[in-house]
């Protein structure tokens, strides 16, 4: 399928942390977008940020976007979708309350692709790493995952447990089962669409916001955790020394987003977007450096002697999308920046 590299792009839960950037580095690339939120009042943040943009960018209301034939009238003249609308939160407590608005809205949005949109040349599912990550079976080692891995344990966890399974497992779930059905719609739907698809699998997700957020208690999870941890001090010596995972920054992602529309080679692709492991004391170390009236958090902490069970291989991202990460130190400053500004700091 031939790169887009100009035209309308459709942009789901655009009010979201991840995809107010998305639409930003879109228009910023020549894009028109199309964001979908699901009321009027969560619109007007967006059209005042994106005043600029004139009429390359609007805003439409999908107020539920798991109904069938939700983004109907919305993809006619588009050509590529950006789906990113999907829940993070680990508070479900059915494990449908995550897995049902996951996997119907990205089937929603797929069949509505399918009947309606006769200018789309590819659709950008926003996955997760969660449908990447295997148990390590030799913890003594590192075990690093690529693309061809999917986590198919946390299925089976939360189909035997149901409501009492794990919080995190119902959630990894959700995105498996959402980033399997994307990939299961487009190869039973090939001879009828002429489209593709591309996924993005990404980790913990930092950076600075451009999205509507009153107060920092209301931040998505991951960047809520990152302000508590790095600028409230909440975490102990151990978890700041052993707690961590992988992690990218949001700007990144809404860059792989652009870059997945201007590279032909990405087409039928599922990339793996982690910059980098981290433990928690290797942010808080960071960001003392920079500000150093922020906690030193656990000063007898070694990175040299850090052990990862789980890592990722960004080799696919970095060869085919042509992305370069932010620096650990870049984005701890960026987002430092964004907290003073707001008051946070």
């Amino acid at each position: 399928m031939p790169a887009v590299t100009s035209g309308k792009v459709l942009v789901t839960g655009a009010n979201g942390f991840v995809a107010v950037w998305v639409a930003k580095t879109l228009l910023d690339a020549g894009f028109s977008v199309r964001g979908t939120v699901r009321s009027e009042s969560k619109a007007g943040h967006l059209r005042t940020l994106f005043a600029s943009a004139g009429d390359k960018f609007e805003v439409v209301i999908v107020d539920d976007i798991t109904k069938e034939g939700a983004f109907d009238a919305h993809v006619g003249d588009v050509d590529a979708i950006a789906h990113t609308a999907s829940p993070f939160h680990l508070n479900g407590v059915e494990p449908d309350e995550l897995i049902v608005p996951a996997l119907q809205g990205t089937l929603s949005v797929l069949r509505s692709a399918r009947a309606h949109a006769p200018n789309l040349r590819r659709v950008i599912v926003l996955s997760s790493v969660a449908a990447v990550v295997r148990k390590n079976p030799n913890p003594a080692e590192m075990l690093v995952l690529d693309e061809a891995s999917w986590n198919e344990e946390d299925i089976v966890t939360v189909r035997e447990q149901g409501a009492a399974a794990p919080g995190g497992a119902k959630y990894t779930a959700s995105k498996t089962l959402a980033e399997r059905a994307a990939w299961d719609f487009v190869e039973k739907e090939k001879a009828a669409i002429g489209w593709d698809l591309v996924t993005l699998c990404p980790p913990f997700i930092f950076g600075p916001f451009l999205h509507e957020v009153a107060k920092p208690e209301l931040l998505n999870t991951s960047a809520q955790l990152w302000y508590f941890m790095v600028v409230k001090g909440t975490f102990d010596n151990e978890t700041l020394a052993n707690g961590g995972g992988s992690w990218v920054d949001v700007r990144d992602i809404a860059q792989a987003h652009v870059l997945a529309l201007l590279k032909p080679e990405a087409a039928g692709n599922r990339f793996i977007m982690s910059s980098q492991e981290f433990k928690f004391q290797d942010f808080l170390t960071a960001a003392h450096k920079i500000e150093p009236t922020l906690p030193a958090g656990n000063t007898s902490y070694d990175p040299s002697q850090a052990k990862f069970e789980i890592a990722y291989d960004n080799t696919r991202a970095k060869t085919v999308l042509g992305i370069k990460f932010r620096t650990m130190a870049e984005t701890t400053k960026d987002t430092l920046e964004d907290f003073k500004a707001r008051g946070w700091l």
